[in-house]
């Protein structure tokens, strides 16, 4: 029988409304700093989406919540947690501030599959931890940071082309993410290369703490889209700005603001975008 999935429904949780919403944005000018007129940006939507099977709880995805009928078939497949389609029975979706919820029925044989493959995992296979839970395991316990100024508009200048010298691995392949301390006299002190954001980000942090580095006295710049998983790792090492080169996902912008980080997107061609200052 063909599963039924016409029962994802829109959601109005603050989280939603404000992912979905326009972001405001202040342009800095580098002669007189914050330009005084706000603007208004749509951002990629960025949600986290907790995904249990048949009450087991399997994995945290951070997605764009559109078309999620089709994700869910296509990561259980990919994931070998299903074979076909048709073992595929139901999803239910609650959507809460903390994300959304997916609550995926599979049929009895892929299921005990499921389980026989995480049997190592003690404890897990009852009812598991719920999908709220995992979703409180995401949010960050942390208090916000305290206020930092945000950098000097002169500091952010030229930095597509300064960046370039420092990307050794990048500019023979063309496919590395780069991760930068950089001072707030504009300096650049520090440069690690990954295939992965999240890695490049880690190994800058690494040096940072390998070396001493007092991070009151500069930022840290990514190359990449600035994903939610960025923000949480500077609020960890009491980094108060980032600066991306690619737009910042909505839940970014939404971090940012409740751990006080200052958040500024660069463009090629046009003036920084502030989404979050902290002072």
């Amino acid at each position: 029988m063909k599963a039924d999935f016409s029962n994802e429904v829109v959601s109005n949780t603050d989280l939603e409304r404000q992912s979905n919403g326009l972001f405001p944005f202040e342009l800095m000018d580098s002669r007189e700093g914050i330009a005084s007129e706000a603007q208004q940006v749509q951002l990629v939507t960025e949600l986290p989406l907790s995904l249990s099977y048949n009450g087991i709880n399997y994995a945290v995805m951070m997605i764009s919540p559109y078309d999620l009928d089709d994700f869910i078939l296509g990561f259980s497949l990919s994931e070998a947690v299903i074979d076909h389609a048709l073992q595929l029975k139901d999803i239910e979706y609650q959507h809460t501030d903390l994300g959304i919820e997916a609550s995926i029925t599979i049929n009895e044989r892929a299921f005990n599959a499921m389980k026989n493959k995480r049997r190592q995992l003690s404890g897990r296979t009852g009812c598991g931890i719920c999908g709220r839970e995992a979703l409180e395991q995401l949010w960050l316990q942390r208090t916000p940071l305290l206020a930092s100024p945000l950098p000097q508009a002169g500091s952010l200048q030229d930095l597509n082309h300064k960046i370039g010298p420092w990307q050794q691995h990048g500019k023979v392949t063309g496919a590395l993410h780069a991760a930068l301390f950089v001072k707030h006299t504009g300096e650049i002190l520090a440069c690690r290369e990954d295939v992965g954001r999240h890695n490049a980000l880690d190994k800058l942090l690494g040096g940072i703490s390998k070396r001493q580095y007092d991070v009151g006295t500069g930022f840290i710049v990514v190359t990449s889209r600035c994903s939610y998983e960025l923000i949480q790792k500077v609020v960890l090492h009491g980094v108060s700005t980032l600066v991306c080169l690619s737009a910042p996902s909505s839940l970014a912008v939404i971090w940012a603001k409740k751990y006080n980080i200052n958040l500024i997107h660069i463009l090629k061609n046009e003036a920084a975008r502030v989404f979050h200052r902290s002072v």
